[in-house]
């Protein structure tokens, strides 16, 4: 960060409270402004000639998120940059309580199988809002759902990286998303569109009901030739007594090629509906 950040500190106005979590190149703090408390995501935007066109990225993401309203995915409220360097990006957005998915995507947490549909199903139909809108994700992972299963409420996070449909709008500023999830378009460097994020819910789909990722290696160029050369094992293999309908589904979002994939996000929330 480019200033230590603290409870107690100031940031846009808000106070923080405790940090809620973080990723790679972000923080996220409870914080409060007045009678209001937000999740507060906090990024560091590298200093010098490429700052602008940083920040600049990060506030056209966030306008994006902003426009997005359903319940599968967490309101954006507001977003600027910070700072006397004017190096530290900010995004307040509606805080959720419940856990991320990643802490059920190994034993012994993995989810029964009807509690794994209805929240791919919900994933599905906050996708399908998304790309309406014209918004792809492009980072879908466990650890960018929340569920709380006290409201049966399921969350979509991290706008962060979304970009709009079409060429020419790429608002990312750094990293394009998380290889494991990643279409292989994505990684070959293609233009990605909606079957890029409904790949990365086959990933997610295959790892909450097989306990392990569609592909898995120990450097990053093998997972690269794996996720553009291997087909996903198979779902039946690896948890017997799934429904073979599920299985089949997650196999074709997980398509190496795109037009082997669903192309509606919508339609993949309906066929997920429809399944026992």
């Amino acid at each position: 960060m480019p200033a230590p950040l603290a409870a107690g500190a100031a940031v846009a106005g808000w106070r923080l409270l405790r940090p809620l979590g973080a990723g790679a190149q972000s923080q996220v703090w409870l914080a409060r402004q007045d009678d209001a408390f937000a999740a507060l995501k906090l990024q560091p935007l590298p200093a010098g000639p490429g700052q602008a066109a940083a920040a600049e990225a990060f506030l056209r993401a966030a306008s994006l998120a902003r426009g997005l309203h359903h319940p599968a995915i967490v309101a954006v409220w507001d977003a600027g940059v910070a700072g006397d360097d004017g190096t530290l990006a900010w995004l307040a957005m509606e805080p959720v309580p419940g856990s991320d998915l990643q802490r059920y995507t190994r034993e012994p947490r993995l989810l029964p199988e009807p509690v794994v549909l209805r929240v791919l199903q919900r994933v599905a139909a906050g996708l399908a809002h998304a790309h309406a809108q014209g918004v792809l994700h492009r980072d879908l992972k466990p650890a960018n759902v929340i569920v709380n299963w006290a409201d049966d409420a399921v969350r979509i996070v991290d706008f962060g990286l979304a970009r709009g449909l079409g060429p020419g709008h790429t608002v990312t500023g750094v990293v394009p998303g998380t290889p494991a999830y990643m279409a292989p378009e994505q990684l070959a460097g293609a233009e990605p569109d909606a079957r890029a994020d409904l790949y990365a819910l086959g990933a997610m789909a295959f790892e909450l009901l097989a306990g392990r990722r569609p592909h898995e290696a120990g450097t990053m160029g093998e997972l690269l030739r794996r996720v553009a050369q291997e087909p996903a094992p198979d779902l039946l293999q690896l948890r017997p007594g799934i429904t073979p309908a599920l299985a089949a589904l997650v196999a074709r979002l997980l398509s190496r090629s795109r037009a082997g994939r669903p192309a509606d996000a919508a339609a993949v929330a309906d066929e997920l509906a429809a399944l026992p």
